[in-house]
C-alpha cells in the first residue's frame, strides 16, 4: 500500500468516525475533537497528491492553524474593548481585555521560539537556551496558552458547522428560545433575528407546523417573552391557531423542558426544530438531550461584532460542566507533564 491510499485510508476512517457519532447524537462533545482530527487528518492525504506543490500547501495549512489561533486573543481583545465602550469598565470587561492580551503575548511567544530559535539563532545557541530554566518556565506558559486556544478553536469549527450543514425542512414543531424584552415588553433585536429565523423555517415547511414562542415574565417585565412573541408573529401574519405558547419558563433548560411537555401531550407526528441565535444552538442540543428532547438546532443570525465573544461565553459555559472540566485539566496536565519530559530529554 502506498502513502497516498494509507492517507487516504486515516481520512476515510477519521470521517467515518465522525459521522457515525454526529448521525447519533449532534450535541456530543466528542464531536467536536472528532470533526477537527477529520480535518486534520485531510492534510497529510491533500499534501501528498500536491506533488511539486506540496511545501505550498503545507505552508498555508501551517498558516491557517496560526490564524485560527489568534482569533482567540483577538476575539477577547476585541470584545473587552466594546463592551467597555458600551457598558462601562466592569471587572467583567477589563478581564476580557487583559485574558486577550496574555493569550496575544503567548502565542506571539510561542513564534519566536520557533521562528527565531529554531532557524535563525544556530543549533549550537538554541541548544543553550533549549537546556535553560528560562525555556523551561516558558514552554510551560506557551503550553498552556496554545492549548486553550486550540482547545477554544476546536470547539468555534463545531460550532460554525452546525450552523452551515444542510438541514431538513418537514417539522411538525419549531420552539423559538426566548430573551429579555426592551422596555418590559418589545422583542429585542436578538429575539427578533429567532423569530425572523423561525417564520421563515414555518414559511418553507411543508407540513403543518406549531410555533412554540417559549420564555416566562421576568422580574423586569411587563409580559412574558412568549407572549411578545406571539404578538410578533401575529403581526407578521402567522395565524394564531399555529402558535403554542410557553410562558412558564425562566431558564434554557425551562424552556426545553415545558415546550417538550408540551408537545409530548398532542398527537400526531413530533418532528421538532429549536430556534436559537447561531452561536447558542450547540448548547442548547446539550441541553435538549438533558430533558430527553429529541430535535434539530437552527441557527438565527447575529452581529459579527458580537458573535466571537458570545462563542467565547458558549465555550466557558460548556466547559464549566463538571465532567468537561475535568476533561479539560486532565488534557492540560497531560501537556506539561509531555512538555518537562521532552524538555529533559533534550
Amino acid at each position: 500500500m502506498n502513502a497516498t491510499a494509507i492517507t487516504l485510508l486515516f481520512t476515510l476512517i477519521f470521517w467515518g468516525m465522525f459521522l457515525y457519532s454526529f448521525s447519533k447524537d449532534r450535541s456530543r462533545y466528542r464531536n467536536c475533537y472528532l470533526l477537527f482530527f477529520a480535518l486534520l487528518s485531510m492534510a497529510p492525504f491533500v499534501i501528498d497528491i500536491s506533488g511539486e506543490y506540496a511545501i505550498q500547501v503545507m505552508l498555508v495549512t501551517y498558516l491557517a492553524v496560526m490564524v485560527a489561533l489568534l482569533i482567540v486573543p483577538f476575539s477577547l481583545i476585541h470584545n473587552g474593548i466594546v463592551m467597555m465602550k458600551n457598558e462601562g469598565r466592569s471587572t467583567a470587561h477589563m478581564l476580557s481585555l487583559g485574558l486577550g492580551i496574555v493569550v496575544l503575548i503567548g502565542e506571539l511567544m510561542t513564534a519566536y521560539n520557533i521562528v527565531f530559535y529554531s532557524f535563525v539563532y544556530g543549533v549550537e545557541r538554541a541548544q543553550r537556551y533549549f537546556s535553560s530554566d528560562a525555556f523551561l518556565v516558558q514552554s510551560l506558559i506557551i503550553v498552556t496558552v496554545v492549548y486553550g486556544s486550540l482547545s477554544f478553536v476546536i470547539f468555534m469549527i463545531y460550532s460554525v458547522f452546525l450552523m452551515i450543514i444542510p438541514r431538513s425542512k418537514d417539522f411538525d414543531y419549531v420552539i423559538i428560545h426566548g430573551a429579555g424584552l426592551i422596555d418590559g415588553e418589545k422583542v429585542s433585536k436578538l429575539l427578533q433575528e429567532r423569530l425572523d429565523k423561525a417564520i421563515l423555517v414555518y414559511s418553507k415547511d411543508p407540513s403543518p407546523t406549531k410555533l412554540i414562542p417559549s420564555g416566562g415574565k421576568g422580574s423586569d417585565e411587563n409580559i412574558s417573552e412568549a407572549e411578545a412573541m406571539k404578538r410578533y408573529l401575529l403581526e407578521q401574519g402567522i395565524p394564531e391557531s399555529d402558535i403554542i405558547m410557553e410562558d412558564k419558563s425562566t431558564t434554557t433548560l425551562e424552556n426545553l423542558k415545558f415546550s417538550k411537555d408540551i408537545i409530548d401531550s398532542r398527537e400526531g407526528r413530533k418532528y421538532t426544530a429549536l430556534v436559537t441565535s447561531n452561536y447558542h444552538v450547540y448548547r442548547a442540543l446539550r441541553y435538549c438531550r438533558k430533558v430527553g428532547l429529541k430535535c434539530k438546532g437552527i441557527g438565527s443570525h447575529v452581529a459579527m461584532y458580537y458573535w466571537p465573544s458570545a462563542l467565547i461565553r458558549e465555550y466557558i459555559a460548556v466547559h464549566s460542566e463538571k465532567k468537561h472540566a475535568i476533561l479539560f485539566a486532565l488534557g492540560w496536565a497531560f501537556w506539561m507533564w509531555f512538555t518537562v519530559m521532552l524538555i529533559k530529554a533534550v
